[in-house]
C-alpha cells in the first residue's frame, strides 16, 4: 500500500516502503520521461530501511493528472526544491537517483539546494547524457510518431501501451511535454557541485554513448565513478539489474560523509 508524506509536499513525494526509525539519509528517486513514481516501487523496496526512500511524482500524471504538465527541467527542479525546503525534508542528508530525464532533474535540484545551503550528499545519474553534452534548441520538431518510435527503440516499458488508442491518448501529452523538456534543456554556467557523482550506463544504450556518460565527471569537484551495466537505455527495468544497482547505491550512501 502506498503511504504519503503527510505535508503539502506529499503531492510531490511517495513513500512506498517504511524506513527505520532513525534513517541515515534520504534518497529521492526521479523517473524518466513519460514515467511516474510507481516505476520505482520495487527498487524502493530494495533500498528501504536505513535509507528513507521517497519517489518523486511529477505534475500531470497519475493522481496529479489534473495539474498542468511542466515541460521544463529547471522549472521542475525549482518546484521540487521549494517543496523540499519549505516542508523541512532537508533534515536528513539528501541524495538523488535519476533515471534518464530524472537525472537532469536531480542534478538541477542538487544545484539549487547547494545555493540554499542544503548541499546534497550524492547524485546517481542513470541512462542519461551529461548536461554538457545536451544543447537545447529554439524549436522542437519532435512529432508524436517520432516520440513513439524513439520510445520503442529505447525499449521503454510503456511502449506497448501506446498501441492501445485509449492509453495513447492519455500518455502522449505527458511524453510530448517531457520530450520537449529534454530537447530544450541546456546547462547554464554554474559553480560545480561538491559531492560524489555516480553515473550508470547501459552498454547497449544508443542514446547515451560512453563519452556522454563519462562527461558527468564535469559537474562536480567531488569523486566521480562510472558503472556499466549490460543492456540498453532501460537496462534498469530488469529486476536483476535493479538489485545490483541497489547494492551499489546502498554501499555508497551508508558510507557517506558530509562534504567540506
Amino acid at each position: 500500500m502506498t503511504s504519503f508524506v503527510r505535508t503539502p509536499a506529499g503531492k510531490w513525494l511517495r513513500r512506498y516502503h517504511a524506513s527505520s526509525d532513525d534513517p541515515t539519509c534520504r534518497l529521492l528517486l526521479l523517473p524518466h520521461a513519460g514515467g511516474s513514481a510507481s516505476y520505482f516501487y520495487g527498487f524502493a523496496q530494495l533500498l528501504a530501511g536505513d535509507i528513507d526512500v521517497l519517489t518523486v511524482q511529477y505534475p500531470g500524471r497519475m493522481e496529479r493528472h489534473a495539474e498542468p504538465l511542466v515541460g521544463d527541467i529547471e522549472e521542475l527542479a525549482r518546484q521540487l526544491t521549494t517543496a523540499l525546503v519549505e516542508h523541512e525534508l532537508t533534515d536528513l542528508p539528501l541524495a538523488f537517483f535519476g533515471h534518464s530525464m530524472g537525472s537532469l532533474v536531480g542534478y538541477e535540484t542538487a544545484s539549487l539546494l547547494a545555493g540554499k545551503a542544503h548541499p546534497a550528499r550524492h547524485l546517481f545519474a542513470s541512462s542519461c547524457r551529461a548536461p554538457s553534452t545536451l544543447h537545447g534548441t529554439a524549436a522542437v520538431r519532435t512529432t508524436d510518431d517520432t516520440i513513439i518510435a524513439d520510445l520503442k527503440s529505447l525499449g521503454g516499458t510503456d511502449a506497448a501501451l501506446l498501441d492501445d488508442p485509449g492509453m495513447r491518448e492519455l500518455l502522449l501529452p505527458i511524453l510530448r511535454s517531457d520530450s520537449r523538456a529534454v530537447e530544450l534543456y541546456r546547462e547554464r554556467p554554474r559553480t560545480p557541485l561538491r559531492l560524489p557523482v555516480t553515473a550508470i550506463h547501459g552498454t547497449d544504450d544508443h542514446w547515451v554513448d560512453l563519452p556522454a556518460a563519462e562527461a558527468w565527471a564535469e559537474v562536480t569537484t567531488g569523486p566521480f565513478e562510472l558503472h556499466r551495466m549490460p543492456g540498453g537505455h532501460f537496462y534498469f527495468s530488469d529486476p536483476g539489474h535493479q538489485a545490483q544497482v541497489a547494492d551499489l547505491v546502498r554501499s555508497r550512501l551508508l558510507d557517506v560523509r558530509p562534504t567540506t
